[in-house]
């Protein structure tokens, strides 16, 4: 039976996505913080539930977004979904702020509200 072969040069591109992801979402301030969480719970919620379970919207889980890619979630944050009612928020937030948010729904940003929140 053959190994699969890994591809070097792509475990160093995620890995080298997710160590920027992780120093640039540090740089954004509290208050913009509370502020793109406030957008989450409200906006976000309207459609995903405000338990974030689901609803009109896919559920936004940790255990649902744990096997979708960081770069996919930013960019159905930032761009939309076509087709659905999913709306780009790019007009609003920054790509930084997005892979921000990618985070607290995963559970891995500094912000417990996100972790209990997904729950």
């Amino acid at each position: 039976m053959r190994r699969p072969r890994h591809k070097t040069g792509t475990v160093l591109a995620v890995s080298g996505a997710l160590w920027s992801v992780a120093v640039f979402a540090d740089n954004i301030p509290a208050s913009r913080q509370t502020e793109l969480m406030h957008l989450l719970t409200q906006d976000c919620g309207s459609c995903h539930g405000l338990t974030r379970k689901g609803g009109l919207g896919p559920a936004l889980t940790q255990e649902a977004l744990a096997d979708k890619p960081a770069a996919m979630l930013r960019d159905a944050i930032l761009n939309g979904r076509p087709g659905t009612p999913m709306p780009p928020w790019k007009g609003f937030m920054s790509a930084q702020e997005a892979d921000w948010l990618v985070e607290v729904l995963r559970g891995c940003a500094g912000d417990d509200r996100g972790k209990a929140d997904a729950r």
